[in-house]
């Protein structure tokens, strides 16, 4: 399943539906080949909150996830606050998490 080449370097595919949620030693496997930070809650969901100086600097970063969404055509949840910003990612088709959650987050890591 997880192919070899780093999450960050590759590209979100098409889910469309009919296919399990990642679970057990496959979840862990690619979670650990996420940055620092996130986190698996409820085995359905990744998580990771992201903190900054200022409500700018984190309205720009939500800018910036958008634009990385909208190209991978796969869309997190993003709560905006002053000085963070909480990212959750999870394939609503498959109501549970696919490699594409861990791509886009190892491509989300990478924003600046």
């Amino acid at each position: 399943m997880a192919d070899a080449q780093p999450l960050e370097q590759q590209s979100c595919r098409p889910c469309r539906g009919g296919v399990e949620p990642l679970r057990g030693q496959a979840l862990e496997d690619l979670r650990r080949r996420l940055g620092p930070g996130w986190e698996v809650k409820e085995g359905r969901r990744l998580e990771k909150e992201f903190k900054f100086d200022d409500f700018q600097q984190a309205l720009r970063f939500v800018n910036q996830i958008g634009a990385l969404a909208e190209a991978q055509g796969h869309h997190p949840d993003l709560h905006l606050g002053w000085g963070r910003v909480k990212v959750i990612l999870w394939t609503h088709k498959i109501g549970g998490l696919h490699e594409n959650d861990f791509i886009l987050a190892a491509k989300i890591d990478r924003v600046e």
